[in-house]
């Protein structure tokens, strides 16, 4: 039951809702398994956070979040499981420099703020790159259509979901021979997609897989070889994938927490369950956004997001009261991105129905005492 804590926050079990885009939310028997073995993992006689990263038994759990990831998503043989650092923002600039060549170019998606940022990173490094498709003239509120790529790039980019505008790809390119690459950091195993369409799939962990600190590479094994010698070691996918994400020290902590994320996914029945729930979630809010005169979503009807819903209401004000009375009623991180405002509901895997069935509650009860 929940209970009232002294700042006036409802809470279950001491936990408030977490809605946050990023961190995010984490299932709580993962956080109920992690504080179990903190201490003393497994009967070992030492914490996790004290194991070499050359020790069997985490050499076992690196190789079981590789092995859980591919048998979740169904990816295919010859794709390479990695577990990099530096966050989705190294592979802005790691992307570019393992697979555009000499006198080579790629094109790029722009539907927001990181596609923006990854399509910068590239040109810092004096890469060739052209922006085959945007949004920006209607403020990201969609996903562009009947994108064309030219046979001759090396790989098209694109942005699977978009945390600060709510807008998510619902169908990818078509690309031919062209390699597809996705940052898909905010989407990752939210729902079944084909992996064999992708040629690489990156994505920092902290919204949908497990805690910040590890970003998941998912990469067709023949492009290892494109990796030049002259790049730095830690963007270098074949240096890294040659050493099974050993070559330095990884982010064990975070791996682990990958680990367990990907044994919860599991037990839930897998992306074709968690996809059934996610669109249940989200068309909860879609369908309170829909149905009011008070609040108005942000992205349009066929591009929405099933992990980032965002919306407005009618004054900055009342946003801003918005966010405070559903602090007090116990849900947290409902402030859109600082550059956008507005309202950001951000229902990853581990967000559960509860908290959006209450979020909708107090979303109605809230029109209704000050429309």
């Amino acid at each position: 039951m929940f209970y009232q804590v002294e700042r006036g926050i409802t809470m279950k079990e001491g936990r408030i809702y977490n809605f946050n885009p990023g961190p995010a939310a984490l299932p709580l028997p993962v956080l109920e398994e992690v504080q179990k073995d903190l201490l003393n993992y497994k009967g070992e006689g030492i914490s996790i956070l004290e194991m070499s990263h050359r020790s069997k038994t985490f050499d076992g759990i690196i190789k079981d979040a590789e092995r859980l990831l591919k048998e979740i998503m169904d990816i295919p043989q010859n794709y390479k499981v990695l577990f990099m650092q530096g966050g989705a923002t190294l592979q802005f600039a790691a992307v570019p420099l393992n697979l555009i060549g000499e006198g080579q170019f790629a094109e790029y998606v722009n539907t927001g703020s990181w596609s923006k940022k990854a399509i910068q990173e590239a040109q810092k490094l004096g890469k060739k790159v052209n922006v085959v498709a945007s949004s920006e003239d209607e403020s990201f509120s969609y996903i562009p259509g009947d994108i064309k790529v030219s046979p001759n790039a090396a790989y098209l980019h694109i942005t699977s979901n978009n945390t600060i505008f709510g807008t998510q790809f619902q169908q990818f390119p078509e690309t031919g021979d062209v390699a597809l690459i996705a940052d898909m950091s905010s989407d990752i195993a939210c729902r079944k997609i084909d992996v064999s369409k992708f040629a690489l799939i990156y994505a920092g962990a902290q919204k949908n897989m497990g805690p910040s600190g590890v970003t998941v590479v998912i990469i067709r094994e023949d492009l290892l070889e494109k990796s030049p010698d002259n790049i730095p070691t830690m963007t270098s996918y074949k240096i890294i994938g040659g050493k099974d994400s050993l070559y330095n020290t990884p982010p064990t902590f975070a791996v682990y927490i990958v680990k367990l994320v990907l044994e919860w996914m599991k037990a839930q029945g897998g992306l074709e369950k968690i996809e059934q729930i996610n669109r249940q979630k989200a068309g909860l809010i879609y369908d309170a956004l829909d149905q009011s005169s008070f609040y108005r979503g942000t992205a349009r009807p066929d591009s929405r997001s099933l992990m980032n819903v965002t919306f407005r209401l009618p004054s900055e004000e009342l946003e801003k009261k918005f966010v405070a009375e559903a602090l007090e009623n116990g849900m947290l991180g409902l402030k859109g991105h600082r550059s956008v405002g507005g309202i950001r509901a951000s229902i990853y895997n581990a967000v559960p129905m509860e908290a959006v069935e209450k979020l909708v509650d107090f979303m109605k009860k809230f029109e209704k005492a000050n429309s």
